[in-house]
């Protein structure tokens, strides 16, 4: 593979088969680029029509060239494509990059030429990359093989990045901004129809360059999450990141009615999961795709995320705040020892508290701004700064300023950040090396995502997967089978009893201790027993549990179910109703659904979710995500919920979902009944289906 990646990055010799004089072209621009761009190998244009193209001799096919190149670009038309690609691959070039379109984009019929295309490409050992695509560019070699006209407009520059992305726009529009706001990029791959060399095995192999610190990768489906994940780790041993933008939602994999579950989480929250589990950020739009990369290229650690917004605005410092606290950034509490120094640094009407406000004593002490952030660097407490400097005019040495705050940068390895709406300010600020945004709003953002993201990075850690094992039933399980295959691994289900006859419920009445009863009608074609009048609560006597047997099984008889059968359980009243539920994405697994149960469920959608396996401590941060989440330490008068046995059942489920991955499709639990601390959680109802 390495071989491959080598001809695309850094190869010794280019061709490019469909060639034009014309720089505007298609087939002239990678010719153009070539040249503009410090390209130091071999360029052989390929037209039978021409003796000399941009300065280089031409060639009448591949093979009058008289070598093989390392990579080629085809910039033929799609009818054309497939014949070029099979003389590349016989010739034994490398790697290509397929700019033509009318492919897989198109239908059925393109599917076909294009797995026709990948397949001759391979049969001779040669990779591609496309069809459909814009193409490649490695901004250190010079190996720009790609038809964008944005690097006519912003010239490149090497530097930390990699840009992989299946849509050309989506490459370039970050790289604009990136170049603009003046970060080189060393890496810039469009994959379009991502039929071979796919953006996932790009993003593996950029993650391997100890130069790169930050990999953007966009997204419009995950087709090889194992490269991705890899990709991940690698980035991640050598202390880069890697942040993905993924529009749209996957396929849904097929989720029978009876589920609940997969009906309200969707394959997109599978991908939520798969990234974070791997350390990824996921970004939401092209602004936090690129917003924190200043942070990401120095890579000082955040700690806790505990936050100083300081300015010589009060306004500005409390407009801070209010964003921190609605983007769930921690503003950190000063130590004692921090709140005296400053209060001997700021004057009187000054406010040594957080947010800071320096007023425009600023103006008139020089000295001011780096003793207070002297004093807060020395502040455990205190592991990021915001600074807000809403206006800085002729009297401010801004310079001095932008020392000041790069000199804390270098002496405390504490991230901090700027906010100035003036251009001259942020130049300045940012000639210095200090990251600068126009708002405090885009500031406090970049600051939460990447204290959020490094916590999320460094959480990672390799789970056990448990073995396989298969189920022989398909289909809808009954509640009694759903409770007795959770219940033997591990999920506590209520006691109760499967009756065919109503002897046979009263028996099981005595046999439960009785008390408070519930009967359910029992067969696997008829999920949604409340439907039908099939839940019978609260039978306090034999009696009672006699007659709501025999009418529930006369219910079953006239919905013409083969085996009438009703269950008898004790009837469990909990502290708080909650759901779980499981949908198996196809490609990445099992993901578990917790969330408020009950009949509104659907309603009040109150969920997280976790893509198995994972901890007990997982689930307790994730319920924390909750809207419900307080109650989970007690509301008023309310107890404390069991929380932990909450958190246990949930790894329970996901380890089971895990296990029969290879059958399960759904499984859904609601409500679960959890109880006050300490006395645990019970489901009363399951539906689990089998693939």
């Amino acid at each position: 593979m390495q071989n491959h990646i080598d001809a695309l990055f850094s190869p010794r010799s280019v061709a490019v088969i469909g060639a034009s004089d014309n720089p505007n072209k298609v087939g002239g621009r990678p010719i153009h680029y070539l040249n503009r761009f410090g390209f130091a190998g071999k360029v052989f244009p390929v037209n039978p029509g021409r003796a000399q193209i941009q300065g280089h001799r031409a060639y009448p096919s591949l093979g009058a060239i008289g070598e093989v190149p390392d990579a080629v670009v085809i910039a033929v038309s799609g009818e054309a494509t497939l014949a070029q690609v099979r003389q590349c691959s016989a010739a034994g070039v490398k790697a290509a990059v397929v700019m033509a379109s009318g492919f897989a984009e198109t239908g059925d019929a393109g599917r076909a030429r294009q797995a026709e295309l990948v397949a001759a490409a391979n049969a001779g050992g040669m990779r591609l990359i496309g069809p459909n695509a814009q193409g490649s560019a490695s901004f250190a070699s010079g190996a720009v093989l790609n038809f964008s006209t944005m690097f006519m407009e912003v010239a490149p520059a090497d530097g930390p990045i990699a840009i992989i992305s299946q849509s050309g726009a989506a490459s370039v529009m970050p790289y604009a901004l990136l170049r603009q706001a003046g970060f080189g990029v060393r890496y810039l791959v469009a994959t379009g129809n991502d039929a071979d060399l796919d953006a996932c095995t790009m993003a593996e192999a950029v993650a391997g360059d100890d130069g790169i610190r930050l990999i953007l990768v966009y997204l419009e489906s995950l087709s090889n999450p194992d490269k991705l994940a890899r990709a991940a780790a690698i980035a991640r041993e050598r202390g880069a990141s890697v942040v993905v933008l993924k529009s749209g939602s996957s396929q849904r994999g097929a989720v029978a009615a009876a589920s609940h579950t997969g009906a309200m989480v969707g394959n997109d929250a599978a991908i939520d999961g798969f990234l974070a589990r791997h350390g990824i950020w996921r970004a939401r739009d092209m602004g936090e795709f690129i917003r924190a990369t200043p942070l990401y290229l120095q890579g000082h650690r955040p700690g806790a995320g505990r936050t100083v917004v300081m300015s010589h605005s009060g306004a500005v410092g409390v407009m801070a705040a209010d964003l921190a606290e609605r983007a769930g950034l921690p503003l950190t509490e000063l130590a004692p020892a921090t709140q005296q120094g400053l209060a001997g640094i700021l004057p009187e009407f000054g406010t040594a508290n957080n947010p800071l406000d320096m007023t425009a004593a600023l103006l008139n002490q020089a000295d001011m701004f780096p003793r207070v952030l002297d004093v807060l660097g020395t502040d455990a407490q205190a592991d990021m700064v915001m600074i807000g400097i809403p206006v800085a005019g002729p009297g401010y040495d801004v310079d001095a300023l932008a020392r000041d705050a790069a000199a804390f940068l270098r002496r405390h390895g504490k991230p901090l950040v700027v906010s100035a709406p003036q251009q001259t300010v942020r130049d300045q600020f940012a000639g210095h090396g200090v990251p600068t945004y126009v708002t405090e709003a885009d500031a406090i953002a970049a600051l939460q995502q990447y204290a959020a993201h490094r916590r999320l990075r460094d959480a990672v850690a390799d789970l056990p997967s448990p073995a396989p094992v298969a189920y022989a039933g398909r289909g809808l399980l009954d509640e009694h089978e759903s409770l007795a295959l959770l219940a033997r691994h591990g999920v506590p289900v209520v006691p109760h009893r499967l009756c065919e006859t109503s002897d046979e419920a009263v028996a099981a009445f005595a046999a439960l201790g009785g008390g408070a009863m519930v009967v359910k009608g029992c067969a696997a074609c008829v999920p949604h027993k409340s439907e039908h009048g099939l839940v019978r609560l609260g039978l306090a006597d034999a009696a009672g549990v006699r007659r709501a047997a025999e009418d529930c099984l006369a219910t079953l008889a006239r919905l013409e179910v083969e085996r009438p059968r009703v269950v008898v359980g004790r009837m469990v009243k909990g502290r708080h109703e909650f759901a779980l539920g499981v949908t198996v994405d196809p490609a990445l697994g099992p993901l578990v659904m917790i969330g408020e149960g009950g009949t509104l469920l659907e309603l009040r959608r109150d969920i997280v979710t976790l893509l198995a396996p994972f901890t007990e401590q997982d689930v307790r941060d994730a319920c924390g995500r909750l809207r419900l989440a307080p109650l989970f330490a007690g509301y008023r008068d309310l107890p404390a919920l069991d929380l932990d046995a909450l958190a246990a059942a949930a790894v329970a489920l996901g380890d089971f979902a895990l296990r029969y991955r290879a059958s399960l499709k759904a499984v859904d639990i609601n409500p679960l009944m959890v109880m006050p601390a300490g006395e645990g959680v019970i489901a009363v109802d399951a539906v689990v289906e089998m693939a």
